[in-house]
């Protein structure tokens, strides 16, 4: 899932006061990454690396400021940055601060983890709606080697490979390796929905069981395991419980995507022993090279016929294998992972008024198509697909974008523009970018219906998670998800099945490391 950063948890802060802030007035002085089935895609790869300015790039209408911000004393400033932004101040709290200090949702600051795992840590933040989306545009931004940020994992953890999601489209390998993966998704889009449907059905009895002897029921852990089995057995027809990877497989995934993103992540240790073990020093791939191996193993065997295609396009059995197993477990199971729980959370937090909205639009809709659930019945449920796309734009399972600046630009916030040099790293942070109260009504609220109707329809252009907007299309010269409508589909099935099976729930969320944590304190059982 996405062409960046996986979301990292973070606490959710009411800044209305963003809205209220005058991003025109003098700054204050400063101190030193579509189901290839389902939507069209475009498979043409031009791309200009060191396109020329047009006549208009310069010519904003609005006032060009110099970037406020700094990055302070080297190497003494970026680890208080970082301690700021892990545990003093927190994720939001930072970035609202220094929007509050500069006046500005663009300015410089240090990103970590700095050093010693980062080697330089020094980005242009963008945080509102209309400069994020720069991180797009493919003339302007490369995306080598910036998936993880302002470092890169070792490439042990992934057979020795630079992977799909750290290729630039103007790379030989980047075209090949993502159809490969348009390939997969659409050889096996048949088996989407069955599958989907068996492994849930599976997640749902686990709970009902747990609920019925404890009085609650994690969510996050059977959720886990049905993900993970669904992925396998709609893109690969393998089913991991009868291999010898047999239930092992959430738990492998899990700590070997810790080790490429804990640079990146709070575990809930005391601060200083956390941030020395995680945040300063790379942790040892050796020390998961033998669960990765077991996956490995598992994907050479289930994968043999996708590999078999991987070689008529020219890419190496062992680096396309690689590759699907970074596409499959860290990009769409992590996304699942993260975002699946955030989902049930919001629904859960809605109440028995919108459940029931939603058990009537989909059970009337699904009966309406003799009780088969397709694609085409799900277009038919606004509310359904609204909600889905309103959990995305709060809490997108890809929080943090980057890109290196190809060229010189310039780039525009809502109420100035700045000037951006060739080679400077920008970093959009997405959850701020998605609440922006001046394209969005009641920007921090969970609001169900947002993106119903005609004028809810032309918000999609602002939902961002797929490291593009929702109106595009991925394609083999960008950098957007290629499972985009895979993972709209997924979580739309996740509210197909919940609501057919039941006319409300309760739940309980906590932070996690990972995102968040649900427990599932009732279930009443559909009705009709």
């Amino acid at each position: 899932m996405g062409s960046s950063s996986l979301a990292y948890s973070f606490s959710t802060q009411k800044l209305s006061f963003l809205s209220n802030l005058n991003t025109s007035s003098k700054p204050t002085s400063s101190p030193a990454s579509s189901l290839v089935v389902f939507r069209r895609i475009n498979t043409t790869n031009s791309l200009s690396q060191k396109g020329p300015s047009t006549k208009n790039e310069n010519s904003s209408k609005l006032p060009i400021r110099k970037i406020p911000g700094g990055h302070g004393i080297p190497l003494i400033s970026p680890v208080k940055d970082r301690l700021d932004y892990f545990y003093f101040q927190g994720r939001d709290l930072y970035f609202a601060s220094k929007v509050q200090k500069y006046k500005s949702t663009v300015f410089r600051a240090n990103m970590p983890p700095a050093q010693f795992i980062s080697t330089d840590p020094k980005v242009i933040v963008l945080l509102d709606g209309k400069s994020f989306p720069v991180l797009f545009d493919m003339d302007k931004i490369e995306k080598k080697d910036v998936f993880t940020g302002t470092y890169m994992p070792s490439t042990e953890l992934t057979g020795g490979y630079r992977v799909l999601s750290y290729m630039d489209p103007t790379e030989p390998s980047h075209a090949k390796l993502k159809q490969l993966i348009f390939f997969l998704l659409g050889a096996r889009r048949d088996k989407v929905i069955p599958e989907f449907r068996n492994s849930f059905s599976e997640l749902f009895k686990t709970v009902e069981t747990e609920l019925a002897a404890n009085g609650k029921a994690d969510f996050g852990a059977p959720s886990d395991q049905a993900c993970f089995n669904f992925l396998m057995r709609a893109l690969y027809g393998a089913n991991p419980v009868d291999t010898k990877l047999g239930t092992d497989g959430p738990k492998l995934v899990s700590k070997w995507i810790l080790f490429q993103i804990g640079p990146l992540l709070t575990l809930g240790l005391p601060w200083f022993l956390e941030d020395a073990l995680i945040h300063t020093f790379r942790l040892p791939p050796c020390l998961v090279k033998k669960d990765y191996q077991r996956i490995y193993d598992f994907f050479c065997e289930a994968s043999s016929w996708v590999l078999d295609e991987g070689e008529k396009m020219g890419i190496k059995r062992d680096e396309a294998c690689h590759n699907l197993v970074f596409t499959t477990c860290f990009n769409s199971f992590g996304g699942m992972k993260l975002f699946f729980p955030n989902m049930v959370k919001w629904v859960g937090r809605s109440g028995p008024q919108l459940h029931r909205k939603l058990a009537d639009e989909i059970r009337s809709a699904v009966k309406s198509n003799g009780g088969k659930i397709t694609m085409g019945v799900m277009e038919k449920m606004p509310l359904m697909k609204s909600v889905v796309y309103e959990s995305l734009r709060l809490e997108p399972p890809v929080s943090a974008q980057y890109g290196r600046a190809r060229r010189d630009f310039v780039i525009e916030s809502h109420d100035s523009a700045f000037e951006v040099k060739e080679g400077e790293l920008l970093f959009g942070y997405q959850p701020f970018a998605t609440r922006d109260s001046r394209i969005f009504d009641k920007a921090e609220e969970f609001v169900p219906e947002r993106f119903m109707g005609e004028e809810g329809e032309k918000l999609l252009k602002h939902v961002l998670w797929s490291n593009g907007r929702e109106t595009d299309d991925p394609a083999l010269s960008n950098k957007q998800c290629a499972g985009k409508d895979f993972v709209v589909l997924a979580s739309r099935l996740l509210l197909v099945e919940l609501f057919l099976r039941y006319d409300t729930f309760e739940s309980e969320s906590a932070k996690s490391a990972l995102g968040v944590s649900v427990t599932i304190k009732s279930l009443k059982p559909a009705s009709s």
